[in-house]
């Protein structure tokens, strides 16, 4: 067994040194500085000053995302209801049909018990998401009109429609 010389001999048991001097290792090297922990400190500061401004864009662009996901899960129940139907429903009956039988316009033979969707939602800002058959820019559209509630719009404002997914 190889004995370190510049400490008192090993513990028999352990092979290791004794507890005493072990102790005062572990006090010699432990802990952080004051100059340290300022350095980590600075560090994060730094990294949060950079990041923050970055992640203030980012609820914006999560309402967008979850409006295009919304619109394409409610665009997927749709075609499930043409499928059982042989068609859209109408713009009168709108998507209140995906949740409830229409008891007006044509009455779907094969509508499935339960609908097509548990509740209808909001989109993320809070309004109804609309919807058009025949669509203006295909078979049917369903849209969200953005974050200022009117048709139009750019950026956050603009329409999210099924055309763009």
């Amino acid at each position: 067994m190889k004995t370190d010389t510049r400490h008192a001999r090993p513990c028999k048991s352990t092979g290791n040194p004794p507890p005493s001097r072990r102790r005062g290792r572990l006090r010699a090297g432990a802990g952080f500085t004051l100059i340290e922990l300022m350095i980590v400190v600075t560090i994060l500061a730094i990294l949060a000053a950079m990041v923050v401004p970055k992640l203030m864009s980012r609820p914006d662009e999560a309402r967008i995302v979850a409006a295009k996901q919304d619109i394409s899960t409610i665009k997927q129940a749709l075609n499930l209801y043409r499928l059982d139907n042989k068609t859209y429903p109408s713009t009168e009956q709108g998507l209140q049909a995906l949740v409830q039988k229409p008891a007006a316009g044509a009455i779907p033979d094969n509508w499935k018990s339960g609908g097509y969707l548990e509740r209808l939602m909001n989109d993320p800002w809070g309004t109804p998401y609309q919807y058009l058959s025949p669509g203006m820019h295909g078979e049917i559209d369903v849209y969200s009109l953005g974050a200022d509630r009117a048709p139009g719009g750019e950026g956050v404002n603009a329409d999210i429609g099924s055309w763009e997914i």
